[in-house]
């Protein structure tokens, strides 16, 4: 959520785990994009395609990050 909630796009006050990124948050394809495009920079691996379609929600994201890093330190709940 810290990569998401630095993303100056998105309004603190309306973030939630559940935020739909374009519907509920109001970023276009673009800003989704770059968005994945940090998160890739931040956790060091890229994310193909046909994966950041599905991920449009910070839920989606989160569990698609600790599904891929399960074999990091990372701690997923």
């Amino acid at each position: 959520m810290t990569v998401i909630k630095l993303f100056e796009k998105i309004s603190a006050e309306k973030l939630t785990i559940e935020s739909h990124f374009m519907k509920e948050l109001g970023l276009d394809s673009l800003d989704h994009v770059e968005l994945l495009m940090a998160i890739e920079d931040e956790f060091g691996f890229e994310i193909p395609d046909q994966d950041a379609e599905k991920l449009n929600k910070p839920s989606d994201i989160i569990k698609y990050l600790c599904e891929k890093m399960e074999d990091r330190q990372y701690v997923c709940m």
